[in-house]
């Protein structure tokens, strides 16, 4: 078997990755690239392999650096099933034409300028026509249902806690009487997060792909609540007389900030705000949210049985035209400003950093990871001016970062999460990382699990190596199970011990009653 890593390597963007088995051709995730000219130039490149040769696509979830190529791939040749969670899909329905249509857009601007200079015309990736053909060959599952695909290949999608939706993939392939089992982590989520469950714990694998966006860095090491920096960011604004501008993703993060806000709001402590969330594709991802409360977390679930919604309150209205988004520049104060894209790179809320930035009195609230070469990630670095729609633009504002909102698991989440592991990887990559932070996760995980991660290039091939015996498995198992019992006991001698020996003996248990029934090791 052989793996080769077409995005999401030496970079964050652009997830894809290609499993060719004896049986057939698996890719996991077709990603957009965001960030710098040189990255998002890969769009434009024709697929380095024919898009009729990949027999399934299987999908993590619907943020576009992992969907947003799906409907290139489709216009030029794959008509195969694109499977993921039902949630995904939904969005999926919502992300990739608005997706298109951006596209479109930029390329009938980008064109008109150059026929004014009498250069070549360029073609959008894909249109809108594209997308809803892609469209068409999706198909939705549930959390832990397992799908078979081609002869003695098997796949599960187990909640990743990221977004709405959002999966990790467990991915069997069975070669005679050995079976290899590879773990795809997409993006796991930050705990604790609204809406979402927290990552689902996975505890063996034989080939396991780990994203590492914050590999270097620990999520509001302080401790702040996130809740209260936003509520201190919004009232400072408003007393100064100015607009509060937050950058962010329609799906989810927008979302989680409504959620925050309405509870601020019942709380009695905003001020007397008026909150717009800018976005057509924010509203329609909304709705898709209020239609899937199974992937809802406890939380959640318990305040919409309360009724008290999570995503309404009075002061919130959705812009729908462009007339609307306009008019909110006419305002100089008492708004916060939700629109996309979330690194500033497009969208709405380019037209108001370029009537905000240059004002003291308003701010700049960044939630989510800025891509390098993106105007959020120079805004944050402190670049004191900056050029959008052709304009100078002096930087005034207050730029804040709160980064407790990410939607990734940090450095210690991840590290955690591979912990839990009973039988580790014998093959480990490192993936959806910058350098920097891939190498910082690399370091981290071989101190603290032992365990020394690959870092692959952008299009690298790698060869698979086959399963262990179960025999195999099950001794490392054993061996995991003990040391951490070893260590459990030294931090808990008490009666919760008997639980936590009980749950492993279970575990084990099922691994040998799984041997016996000649169904391998799950």
């Amino acid at each position: 078997m052989f793996l080769t890593f077409y995005g999401a390597a030496d970079t964050v963007t652009g997830s894809c990755f290609v499993l060719d088995t004896s049986y057939c051709r698996i890719m996991v995730d077709c990603g957009l690239f965001q960030g710098s000219k040189t990255v998002k130039q890969r769009n434009y490149d024709p697929f380095p392999f024919p898009p009729r040769s990949i027999d399934y696509v299987l999908l993590t979830h619907a943020h576009i650096d992992h969907s947003g190529l799906i409907p290139k791939l489709v216009k030029h040749g794959y008509n195969g099933p694109i499977i993921t969670t039902r949630c995904t899909m939904d969005l999926c329905g919502a992300l990739l034409p608005d997706s298109a249509h951006v596209q479109e857009t930029e390329v009938e601007n980008k064109n008109r300028k150059a026929r004014r200079a009498g250069r070549p015309l360029i073609q959008p990736i894909y249109t809108v026509d594209d997308a809803l053909a892609a469209m068409r060959l999706f198909q939705g599952v549930g959390y832990d249902e397992e799908v078979q695909l081609c002869r003695g290949v098997r796949a599960r999608f187990r909640d990743a806690g990221h977004i709405l939706g959002s999966a990790l993939i467990e991915l069997w392939v069975r070669d005679g009487d050995q079976e290899t089992k590879f773990v795809f982590s997409g993006d796991l989520g930050n705990y604790g997060r609204p809406f979402v469950e927290d990552p689902t714990d996975i505890w063996e694998a034989d080939c396991l792909l780990l994203e590492s966006t914050y590999g270097d860095r620990i999520h509001n090491p302080e401790g702040l609540d996130m809740k209260a920096r936003l509520r201190d960011v919004i009232q400072r604004t408003y007393k100064r007389g100015g607009n509060v501008l937050i950058p962010a993703f329609a799906v989810e993060r927008t979302q989680e900030l409504i959620y925050d806000l309405s509870l601020l709001s019942r709380a009695g402590e905003l001020p007397p705000v008026q909150i717009y969330v800018d976005s057509p594709l924010a509203a329609a991802v909304t709705r898709v949210f209020t239609n899937h409360h199974e992937c809802y977390d406890d939380e959640t679930r318990e305040l919409v049985a309360a009724g008290a919604a999570p995503l309404e309150m009075p002061n919130l209205r959705f812009s729908q035209t462009a007339e609307e988004s306009r008019m909110l520049n006419a305002t100089p104060s008492g708004l916060v400003i939700i629109a996309g894209s979330g690194m500033c790179d497009a969208g709405r809320i380019r037209h108001h950093l370029k009537h905000n930035l240059w004002r003291p009195e308003s701010s700049v609230v960044f939630v989510g990871y800025q891509a390098e070469g993106t105007l959020g990630r120079r805004l944050l670095n402190g670049e004191k001016d900056v050029r959008i729609f052709g304009d100078d633009i002096c930087v005034r504002a207050e730029i804040v970062n709160i980064d407790g909102f990410s939607a990734h698991a940090d450095q210690r989440m991840l590290v955690n999460w591979l912990k839990k592991f009973s039988v580790l990887p014998q093959q480990f990559f490192l993936v959806h990382g910058e350098p920097a932070a891939a190498r910082a996760l690399q370091d981290r995980i071989v101190k603290d699990v032992g365990l020394l991660g690959v870092i692959p290039r952008w299009q690298e091939t790698v060869a698979v190596r086959g399963g262990r015996h179960v025999q195999d498995k099950v001794r490392q198992a054993c061996a995991g199970f003990w040391a951490r019992l070893e260590n459990f006991l030294e931090q808990n001698p008490d009666r919760a011990v008997y639980d936590e020996v009980m749950s492993r003996l279970n575990e084990l248990q099922q691994l040998i009653d799984e041997k016996a029934g000649g169904k391998g090791v799950a």
